[in-house]
């Protein structure tokens, strides 16, 4: 079987052609759907639903913001049903701000819950561009089954320094946790390690079920060795590191 991959965009959407790929290049099939168009759609007729990246409506509001309402008050139906089957969701870069700022991550006692995190601007206070390292560190996590404890991928953001409401939410915050910003030996980062000032050097967290994953960085733009900058002077496994993340959420449906 061929999970069926539903992946929204709107209008500033500039990475669901490359999300499209990689979940193909992975073994799914993939329907690109605008927004407006969603709603005519029968969402749990599909297995995956993916946020890409971009900057929807021109982060105008706060990046995600409009899309993440749009998601929350006309979708929350869909979503819901979705995920009781369930299905699985990725949010990569502003899908993962849609997702925290619609409630759907962290999701501490249900979906669509008051939101309790958030993306901000980077500390830097500008737009940040760069390779980075992260920890793999929640087992749970669908997407991230047997990967490497230390992988690579690219950041391109301004608003990615993930924050919480209060103490409370970084205690709960804990067990949510699959990526973190380190350094090439695992240690953690500090700028530009950590590119944006996450605290606890977060860069991606799952829901409590691990099958909703939102991250930064942009797993699309690593599925092969030669889309790394040193490709040329360092060995490199044959598939790039976020090539995987796609290819567990396909395997997931095939085991």
């Amino acid at each position: 079987m061929k999970p069926h991959v539903l992946i929204i965009r709107a209008a500033g959407t500039n990475c669901d052609v490359e999300t499209a790929h990689a979940f193909e290049v992975a073994g799914a099939t993939v329907e690109r759907v605008y927004i407006d168009e969603v709603k005519k759609k029968k969402i749990s007729a599909y297995q995956v639903i993916a946020l890409p990246g971009g900057f929807t409506y021109g982060d105008d509001i706060a990046a995600g913001k409009i899309l993440a309402n749009e998601i929350k008050y006309k979708l929350r139906n869909e979503f819901l049903e979705f995920l009781e089957k369930g299905n699985l969701i990725i949010g990569i870069c502003n899908g993962f701000q849609v997702l925290v700022k619609c409630g759907i991550l962290p999701a501490f006692d249900h979906y669509f819950e008051q939101q309790s995190v958030s993306l901000v601007y980077n500390d830097s206070g500008r737009f940040e561009d760069r390779w980075i390292y992260m920890n793999v560190k929640n087992e749970r996590c669908v997407f991230t089954r047997e990967m490497a404890d230390i992988i690579t991928l690219p950041v391109a953001h301004a608003e990615g320094k993930f924050v919480v409401k209060d103490e409370k939410t970084l205690e709960k915050i804990q067990e949510h946790i699959v990526f973190k910003y380190v350094d090439a030996d695992g240690k953690s980062a500090g700028y530009p390690g950590n590119p944006n000032g996450s605290i606890m050097d977060i860069a991606g967290i799952t829901d409590k079920t691990g099958r909703v994953l939102g991250l930064m960085p942009h797993p699309e733009r690593h599925l092969t060795y030669l889309h790394h900058p040193r490709h040329t002077r360092e060995d490199h496994n044959v598939k790039g590191d976020g090539y995987y993340i796609f290819k567990n959420a396909v395997d997931y449906f095939k085991t």
